[in-house]
């Protein structure tokens, strides 16, 4: 603490040098020091002029140029400037402007030329993008919203003069197009609804140019694609729109709102409108094909009609992808016997390419041409035709009906450049009563089906079990039929074995018989030779003995040669003349009794 006042005395010198780093500005501004940083300008202000005859700013001005009063046009730049006196001048120290990348500036001066002619921008003037007050004013700026904007970046901007507003850039994405109006310009010639393209404006970027080439105020033709464009919107503002996309299996006829009046290309042949050349005004005779086109929606419009065969319902509730149907409903139709019903029918068109721009011309959408033409024509047909029959006749002549329906209506829409491809019909409703009847009929008529059916089916399956117990007893049946065969093969296998052996035997009977007659013939006759031999010898003998004892002497010798006893054992005696015979007699009694004795053994 003792050392305190003696430290004091030492650096008392810091205090003056404290003061005047915490008072600087104020030092400077008192010296008439101006000091301006390196990120900033300054933008003076001179309160007043002693003397001089440009003492004051003249009549509307706010920017001085030649010493007056007021706001300078001249800034500083970073640095160090002396002789500006606080008393006389304010400076006031303005950072730089600066635009970020994705913003434009879009500048508005306070001083210059008032706009003239009903003008909403003003003209474009070469003053080093509005960094140069003295060149912007000197060079007949214009008072009000510039024309001409600045890009992002880092610009010295004397802002007592100019002010700068950042906006969006203008940015159109991949597949959509810009649709361009301008608030500055010529005005439209009557009757027409857009500008017609200017080239040389960069599109649009270039507001002056814009201007110069004699661009129109207004919606514009022109459109820009997708990509980044620093476009002025106090010049002009930027709606984006979806390409128009024409789908596969259509093409798009393009009608124009825009153009030079066309001249009609159909000739006398086509008497219901007109169809023109590309670029002018009106439908176009060549139609787009299938892909995607930057197209200005509000100048041009693109009706697509499907090349490809189309369904359409005359069926409630059912419709098609592309609701060219979606009002068309099920057809009502009176019978020519008073009763109401209900059909569904399908009609398949097709519009050909070339013709698309015809039917455009005429209905001027495919939808117009189903109200107009399809619609009428169709209903109209189907309620005709189920006047002209009774229901029952109208069912069973459905096929009939359709083929007739595809001619009759085929015609009819060759008229108007339509191919009718097919129609057909779909769900046919009847009365509720007669449907009754119609089914109480059927009923009964598939009961006598069904009938006869089950009657058929009895008997054949009773023909199936007569067949399964023929079946059944076929193996019996086979083995008698079999064994039928079998017994006539043996009986015919006897038989003709009978019949060999007859023939044999008879052969050999005959052969036999042959034998026996030659051994007959030869037998009789060597017997009729021994026989004449013997009977002539017994002759002989007989003549010589006697016949009685010829007799006698053969019976004695066939006892002898029969060894039979010569005497009985029982005589019996008689007289008589001829005792010869006797004895003969006797003889053979005794032989025949030894003989039937010698037939009673056998037997037994």
């Amino acid at each position: 603490m003792n050392n305190l006042p003696g430290l004091l005395e030492c650096l008392w010198w810091l205090i003056p040098i404290a003061l005047f780093f915490i008072f600087y500005r104020w030092t400077f501004r008192l010296l008439g020091i101006a000091v301006i940083p390196e990120d900033s300008i300054g933008i003076v202000n001179k309160k007043f002029v002693l003397w001089g005859a440009n003492k004051s700013l003249p009549d509307g001005k706010i920017i001085a140029l030649k010493g007056e009063a007021g706001f300078q046009g001249d800034s500083l730049a970073p640095g160090l400037y002396f002789g500006y006196w606080p008393w006389q001048y304010k400076i006031i120290r303005q950072q730089f402007t600066n635009v970020n990348e994705g913003y434009i500036g879009v500048v508005e001066a306070r001083d210059g030329i008032p706009l003239t002619n009903g003008r909403v921008l003003a003209k474009k003037v070469d003053c080093d993008a509005f960094q140069n007050a003295r060149s912007f004013l000197e060079n007949s700026g214009e008072r009000g919203p510039q024309i001409i904007v600045i890009p992002p970046g880092t610009y010295r901007i004397n802002t007592a003069l100019f002010s700068v507003v950042l906006e969006k850039v203008t940015e159109i994405e991949d597949n959509m197009v810009g649709i361009v109006t301008t608030k500055e310009g010529r005005s439209l010639p009557t009757g027409d609804i857009a500008g017609k393209e200017i080239s040389g404006h960069n599109m649009f970027q270039d507001g002056q140019s814009f201007i110069d080439a004699g661009g129109f105020k207004g919606l514009q033709e022109q459109v820009i694609l997708a990509g980044r464009y620093f476009i002025n919107p106090r010049l002009a503002t930027v709606e984006s729109r979806e390409m128009t996309s024409v789908p596969i299996a259509s093409a798009g006829v393009v009608i124009a709102y825009v153009g030079q009046p066309g001249v009609d290309t159909t000739g006398d042949t086509f008497r219901h409108g007109n169809l023109v050349g590309k670029g002018q005004k009106g439908v176009w005779v060549e139609p787009l094909d299938p892909g995607k086109y930057p197209i200005n929606p509000y100048t041009h419009k693109v009706e697509c009609v499907p090349t490809a065969n189309v369904v359409l319902n005359w069926a409630t509730g059912k419709s098609e992808a592309h609701n060219l149907d979606k009002n068309l409903s099920t057809i009502t139709v009176r019978s020519s016997d008073g009763f109401t019903f209900n059909l569904d029918v399908s009609q398949i068109i097709h519009i050909p390419r070339n013709d698309a721009p015809k039917v455009i011309a005429r209905f001027g959408s495919v939808a117009n041409l189903v109200t107009q033409v399809l619609e009428p024509t169709i209903g109209n047909y189907f309620r005709n035709a189920a006047q002209g029959s009774d229901v029952i006749d109208f069912l069973r002549g459905r096929k009939e009906r359709q083929e007739d329906a595809k001619n009759r209506i085929s015609a009819a829409l060759s008229e108007y450049n339509v191919v009718a491809v097919d129609t057909l019909i779909g769900d046919i409703t009847p009365p509720e009563a007669l449907m009754k009847t119609l089914t109480d009929r059927k009923i009964a008529e598939q009961e006598k089906t069904t009938f006869e059916t089950q009657r058929t089916a009895e008997e054949t399956r009773k023909s199936l079990q007569q067949a399964r117990a023929q079946a059944d007893t076929q193996a019996g049946v086979v083995a008698a039929e079999r064994s039928v065969e079998i017994a006539e093969f043996n009986a015919k296998a006897v038989v003709k074995k009978a019949a060999g052996e007859a023939e044999s035997k008879t052969i050999n009977a005959k052969a036999d018989a042959e034998v026996l007659t030659v051994v007959g013939n030869a037998t009789a006759e060597r017997t009729t030779a021994v026989g004449t031999a013997e009977a002539s010898v017994i002759k002989l003998k007989t003549e010589a003995v006697g016949q009685n004892n010829y007799a006698v002497i053969e019976v004695g010798r066939a006892l002898a040669e029969a060894k039979t006893a010569l005497v009985p054992q029982i005589m019996a005696g008689g007289g008589g003349a001829d005792g010869g015979a006797s004895l003969v007699n006797i003889l053979l009694a005794g032989l025949i009794k030894d003989g039937m004795k010698k037939d009673e053994k056998k037997v037994e």
